[in-house]
């Protein structure tokens, strides 16, 4: 994962802009990459504040050519929130992630909605704001790679997470 590739700035949007979508974003922030979010509630000020582009359309959202789109729901939302997203709005093949705590359920129905060309990484950062509020070198990450045909993409976006937690696990 620490291949020159991996090292690629990203342009990371996130779908779901509550406290822990907040909490990892000061970190992609720091690490150079370029956010944007969508979420139900208006997040406006927080986001221009951060320096990030909040859309309140989510096929303007869609639109802005995201390498990667970070799914930061509740599990009770996912489905409705994916369900309802215009991919034909999509300008290009995107990594779709998730950082839910359960797998399964996100995974079949990323795989079951999402359209064919898009990459699946679902994850589990083993962490949150509190427990991550003073670093992430001593904690951990999980991840499985469900569907992945950018392995550059997908490796810059895990490097995220390898460059600041303590151990990195792969999940089948």
């Amino acid at each position: 994962m620490s291949s020159p590739s991996s090292k690629k700035s990203l342009k990371i949007g996130i779908i779901g802009f509550g406290p822990f979508a907040q909490f990892l974003v000061k970190t992609m922030i720091r690490q150079g990459h370029s956010i944007t979010a969508t979420s139900r509630s208006d997040y406006t000020d927080i986001c221009s504040h951060l320096g990030i582009s909040f859309f309140r359309d989510t096929n303007a959202f869609l639109e802005s050519k995201n390498e990667v789109i970070l799914l930061c729901t509740s599990i009770l939302s996912l489905s409705q929130v994916i369900k309802s997203l215009p991919f034909n709005c999509l300008k290009q093949p995107t990594l779709f992630v998730d950082v839910l705590s359960v797998k399964e359920y996100p995974r079949n129905l990323m795989l079951q909605v999402l359209p064919h060309d898009s990459d699946v990484l679902c994850t589990h950062p083993m962490f949150g704001p509190e427990s991550g509020k003073d670093g992430w070198k001593d904690l951990s990450f999980m991840f499985e790679k469900v569907r992945i045909t950018n392995e550059a993409i997908c490796s810059s976006f895990l490097q995220i997470f390898a460059a600041e937690v303590g151990k990195v696990y792969i999940f089948n």
